[in-house]
C-alpha cells in the first residue's frame, strides 16, 4: 500500500544497465579509431554520469515516502484512541489536528498550526485528488458552507487516517471513495515537502 519501493529505484536501474552492459552484443570495431584527447574522455564521462542520474539528485522524491511510511506506521500503532475535542496526545486523546499535528512532531519534527482551519493555510505544494501521494495532508468540509473543519492524512489507495470523532471511535483508516468524505473533501497539500533537512536525515 504505500511506496516503500521508491528508494530503490535507482539502485534497480543501475542494476538494469549494468546487466544489459554485460549481455549486449559486441559491436565489430572499424578500422580506424576516431582519436580522443584526455579532456574529451573527461568531458564525456561528465555528461555520461549526468544523463545516468537524471532528476534523482534535483529534488526530494526519494525521500518522502520514508517519511511518510514513518508517519503513518506510527499512525496506525495508534487507531482506537479515543476522540477528544482539543485533544494531542495520546493519554488525552486526539481531535483531527491534534492528531496530525502530534505525528509529524513526533517522527519529523515539524510544529504544524493547531488548528485545521490555520492548517490548511501553511506554505505547502497545492495537491490534486488525482495526484494524492501518501502523507498528503487532507482537508474537509463537514460543517458546510465550504469551509474546513477536518483534517487527515492520506496513505494511498484512496484510504486516509484521521481522529474522527467520538461516535465513530476516535483514530480510524476511512475510504475518500465513501461517499460522505468524497462529497465533503476541499482540498490536499504536501506537508512533507516541508520537512527540515535534519528529518530527512534521521529517515535513510
Amino acid at each position: 500500500m504505500l511506496k516503500r519501493l521508491a528508494p530503490l529505484v535507482p539502485i534497480a536501474l543501475t542494476l538494469a544497465l549494468t546487466g544489459c552492459a554485460n549481455h549486449a552484443p559486441q559491436p565489430e570495431l572499424p578500422l580506424e579509431q576516431p582519436v580522443f584527447s584526455s579532456t574529451d574522455l573527461v568531458e564525456f564521462d561528465e555528461q555520461a554520469q549526468e544523463a545516468a542520474l537524471g532528476d534523482f539528485t534535483e529534488d526530494k522524491a526519494y525521500e518522502l515516502p520514508q517519511l511518510a511510511d514513518s508517519i503513518l506506521s506510527h499512525g496506525l500503532s495508534l487507531v482506537g484512541t479515543r476522540y477528544r475535542f482539543g485533544g494531542s496526545s495520546v493519554t488525552s486523546g486526539f481531535d483531527c489536528s491534534g492528531f496530525i499535528g502530534y505525528l509529524f512532531k513526533e517522527e519529523l519534527g515539524m510544529k504544524l498550526p493547531r488548528s485545521s482551519r490555520d492548517m490548511i493555510n501553511i506554505d505547502a505544494p497545492l495537491v490534486s485528488r488525482d495526484e494524492l501521494e501518501p502523507g498528503d495532508l487532507l482537508f474537509f468540509s463537514t460543517a458546510g458552507r465550504n469551509r474546513v473543519s477536518h483534517a487527515g492524512i492520506y496513505m494511498g489507495d484512496n484510504q486516509f487516517i484521521h481522529s474522527s470523532s467520538s461516535r465513530s471511535g476516535g483514530v480510524r483508516v476511512d475510504s475518500l471513495d465513501d461517499r460522505y468524505w468524497s462529497r465533503t473533501f476541499i482540498e490536499a497539500k504536501r506537508a512533507l515537502a516541508l520537512a527540515p533537512s535534519d528529518s530527512i536525515a534521521r529517515h535513510p
